[in-house]
């Protein structure tokens, strides 16, 4: 009720700030309610350290978020802003309440809704007190609190001062935990009324006021207040992300291992500009190859069966550039970052292009199954090999001859062939080069498939100085150390 009369009529829409006796009528009932409803609830709060006022922190960070108990934090704070989806705001009684607060909404529907927080938070921190002060989670999902997640920017970008803020529940039996793996809201709210008392420390930190080198890169900012953070609560940090909580939710729908989802994104994604969608396009196949395996790794049998190639020591060259750690398998970290430095580069149109001409001996446009497995033969040094699987699964149209978009659309899907299409490729080019400095005509070889420009041997071995075609020299010497991210 008193959240329905302070937004009656409420000037602005919304898109002013509550001022006046809506303002303190907001502060004090729903303060007083929020502290009444967790006295009856059992919970025995202590709080440590002395709440900021607007002028000294405009901003308030919270950590670790593990539970919808977390919000007691409001009340001791005088009921500040928050950050909520905008589907909340529509929900029965609370999202009056919710209303009340003026959240900075978020959309999962708007593709700009994190640039428009971020907007809107900055324009809130920077308003000179006509804004209430914001409250922030910033590692943006629940964990368990065993260790600090990467903080998201946004508590960051105004770069006004922060005050943190520490959450510990330092109960014997832990009913309030909210994650994606465990108890449902219903069974905790059970769970937690259960139990005679529920303890709860909210401690205040001093004021993190930043510095110019922390303004000018939010990033710094961030993990400075979340190493101090870590070490008041003397708890490690973590490089991984919300983004890694939902790629665990995607592995364990894909009934691989939960932890199998776990590629520190924003890490990887930075050095590698991924995006969020591509790696769980990735995640997908990556299952596809591993669904055979036990722990949610590629083994070289499965890389082998997948890639319908059998093992040879070209094959188990190309597995051990994947396989970083040289456990003799391959995880989903490894895998992805194996397909953005070694084949993904080396996966362009005009690789592509080179590799449908080599294929194309008669230069008719097309590429038959014998012409495919010559290059293939000589390339894995296998003039035994049947590639007709392979063929087949290429062969989309089932004519018995391979069309540039055919090629070029499987190439496209399958990038780990590149490394094996270039690196035949800087072979053909080496071995040119040998015979032009030695003023030497090259001999035709029986199975030579390259059309008078290059030797090509059954059992010539490939090179293994080179992944990457050339102009690419770059992403090739990237991957020299293996174990090196």
């Amino acid at each position: 009720m008193s959240a329905s009369i302070a937004t009656f009529c409420q000037p602005g829409g919304g898109f002013l700030p509550l001022k006046g006796w809506r303002r303190r009528m907001i502060q004090t009932t729903l303060s007083s309610l929020t502290r009444t409803a967790f006295f009856v609830m059992g919970f025995q709060v202590k709080v440590k350290g002395k709440v900021a006022s607007l002028a000294e922190a405009p901003i308030f960070v919270a950590a670790p978020h593990s539970s919808f108990f977390d919000a007691i934090i409001c009340a001791l704070t005088g009921m500040p802003s928050i950050v909520s989806r905008a589907e909340n705001l529509s929900t029965p009684i609370f999202g009056t309440i919710l209303r009340s607060l003026q959240p900075v909404a978020v959309s999962r529907q708007d593709p700009d809704s994190r640039k428009n927080t971020v907007a809107e938070i900055t324009r809130r921190a920077l308003s000179k007190g006509q804004w209430p002060q914001i409250l922030i989670f910033p590692e943006g999902t629940c964990t368990n609190r065993s260790c600090l997640i990467t903080f998201k920017q946004g508590a960051f970008v105004p770069r006004v001062p922060v005050q943190p803020v520490l959450l510990r529940y330092p109960n014997r039996l832990d009913t309030v935990t909210w994650t994606w793996q465990g108890y449902s809201f219903k069974e905790l709210c059970i769970m937690t009324l259960c139990q005679v008392f529920t303890r709860l420390e909210v401690e205040f930190l001093p004021v993190h006021v930043p510095t110019e080198e922390e303004k000018n890169d939010p990033i710094i900012f961030a993990n400075r207040v979340r190493q101090t953070m870590a070490n008041a609560l003397n708890v490690p940090i973590t490089d991984h992300t919300f983004e890694d909580c939902r790629l665990m939710i995607s592995a364990g729908q894909l009934t691989l291992p939960m932890e199998a989802g776990l590629v520190e994104f924003t890490k990887i994604s930075k050095k590698l500009n991924l995006k969020w969608n591509h790696v769980r396009e990735q995640l997908d196949t990556f299952a596809a190859i591993a669904s055979a395996s036990k722990g949610g790794r590629i083994g070289i049998e499965e890389f082998a069966e997948y890639l319908k190639l059998p093992i040879s020591d070209v094959l188990k060259e190309l597995f051990l550039l994947f396989d970083r750690n040289g456990d003799g398998t391959i995880d989903f970290r490894e895998y992805v970052i194996g397909l953005s430095i070694l084949c993904n580069p080396a996966n362009t149109e005009e690789t592509i292009r080179m590799a449908f001409k080599l294929f194309d001996m008669d230069e008719d446009g097309t590429i038959t199954e014998n012409e495919f497995a010559s290059i293939i033969q000589s390339a894995l040094g296998l003039p035994e090999l049947d590639v007709s699987l392979l063929f087949k699964e290429i062969d989309a149209d089932e004519t018995g001859k391979l069309s540039y978009e055919e090629f070029k659309n499987f190439a496209l899907k399958h990038p780990e062939y590149a490394t094996l299409f270039t690196t035949y490729l800087d072979l053909q080019r080496h071995q040119l080069d040998m015979f032009e400095e030695h003023d030497t005509e090259p001999p035709k070889g029986k199975h030579s498939p390259v059309r008078n420009t290059a030797l090509v041997s059954e059992t010539t071995p490939l090179a293994r100085n080179k992944v990457c075609p050339e102009g690419n020299e770059e992403d090739s010497s990237s991957t020299s150390d293996k174990k090196d991210d």
